[in-house]
C-alpha cells in the first residue's frame, strides 16, 4: 500500500516538475522563435511560429553580430576575460580559505566564516554606489581588474560549499604528508586539492553562469565606452533615433545564452554532486 502511494506521489510530483520546466523554458522559446523572424513581425506577432513572411533566416544573426559601432566578438572577448579570470580567482582562493577554516579550530576561523556566510544575503543593491566609487579609486574598472570585485561577491557562497566538503575528507591522509615532511603548500595543492574536484566543478560551473550573464557590476564599474560584455553590448542594439530592432537583439540573446545552456546541460550532474557533497557533509 505504501509503495503504491509513494508511486503515486512520485508521478504527481513528476507532471508537477514537467509543467513548471515548460513554463521555465519557454521565454527562452520565444527568444530563440523571434529571433528567426523580421522586426516587424516581433512587434506585431510575438507568439506566432515563422512563416514565409516573417522568417528571415540568420539575417538577424548577422546583423546582431555587425550592428553598432562595437564589435560583438570584442564584446565576447571581454566576457570570457572577465569570466575565466573571475572563477579562477574563486577557485583558487575559496578552496584555500575554506580548508583553513575546516582544519583551523579558532575564533578567528569560525568569525571569519560566519561573515562569509552573512556576506550572501547582502543584496548588491546595498553597496552597488558606494563599490563604483571604491572600484574608480582603486582602478578595478577594466575587465583585467574587476575580476577581484567578483571575488569578493562570489567568496560567500564557494566559500560555505567547500567548507561542507573539506569537513568530509580524512584527516589522516592530511596527516601523513605532515609525516613524510610535506608543508601546508605540498599538502593543499598535491592531496586536498585534488580531492576537492567535485565541488570544484561545481562551484566553477555555477560562477562561470553567473559572471558571464552578470548585467549589473560591469555595467557599474566598467568604463562603457572601452569595454561592453554581451548583456551591456545587448542594451546598445539600438538604431537611428533610439529604435531597437528586437529581432537582431534575440538574436545576440541566444547567441549569448547558448553556451551556457551546452554548459549546463553536460555539466549538470556535476552540479548536482558537489551542492550535495558540500551542504550534507561536515
Amino acid at each position: 500500500m505504501k509503495n503504491k502511494q509513494y508511486s503515486l506521489g512520485s508521478k504527481i510530483l513528476t507532471v508537477i516538475f514537467a509543467i513548471l520546466s515548460v513554463v521555465w523554458i519557454l521565454p527562452i522559446v520565444e527568444v530563440l522563435i523571434n529571433s528567426f523572424k523580421s522586426n516587424d513581425y516581433v512587434n506585431t506577432d510575438a507568439f506566432a511560429l515563422p512563416n514565409a513572411d516573417s522568417f528571415v533566416g540568420f539575417a538577424n544573426y548577422v546583423k546582431g553580430v555587425t550592428f553598432g559601432n562595437y564589435p560583438f566578438v570584442k564584446a565576447l572577448g571581454y566576457s570570457l576575460i572577465i569570466t575565466i579570470l573571475s572563477v579562477a580567482l574563486i577557485l583558487l582562493f575559496t578552496s584555500m580559505t575554506a580548508w583553513y577554516i575546516a582544519r583551523v579550530n579558532s575564533l578567528f576561523a569560525k568569525i571569519f566564516y560566519y561573515l562569509c556566510l552573512f556576506s550572501m544575503i547582502v543584496p548588491f543593491q546595498m553597496v552597488m554606489f558606494t563599490l563604483t566609487f571604491t572600484a574608480s579609486q582603486l582602478k578595478l574598472n577594466t575587465p583585467y581588474t574587476i575580476p577581484v570585485i567578483y571575488l569578493g561577491f562570489g567568496a560567500g557562497m564557494a566559500i560555505f560549499m567547500f567548507v561542507g566538503f573539506v569537513k568530509g575528507l580524512p584527516l589522516e591522509i592530511e596527516e601523513a604528508v605532515a609525516i613524510d615532511g610535506g608543508g601546508p603548500v605540498c599538502t593543499f595543492f598535491m592531496v586536498v586539492l585534488p580531492m576537492l574536484k567535485p565541488t570544484l566543478i561545481s562551484v566553477g560551473i555555477l560562477e562561470i553562469m553567473w559572471v558571464l550573464n552578470d548585467y549589473l557590476l560591469p555595467y557599474l564599474v566598467l568604463d562603457r565606452t572601452k569595454y561592453m560584455t554581451i548583456p551591456i553590448l545587448v542594451q546598445y542594439l539600438k538604431g537611428s533615433y533610439g529604435s531597437v530592432d528586437l529581432g537582431a537583439t534575440m538574436a545576440v540573446i541566444m547567441l549569448s545564452i547558448i553556451p551556457i545552456i551546452i554548459v549546463y546541460i553536460f555539466c549538470q550532474k556535476h552540479i548536482i554532486k558537489g551542492v550535495a557533497a558540500g551542504a550534507v557533509k561536515g
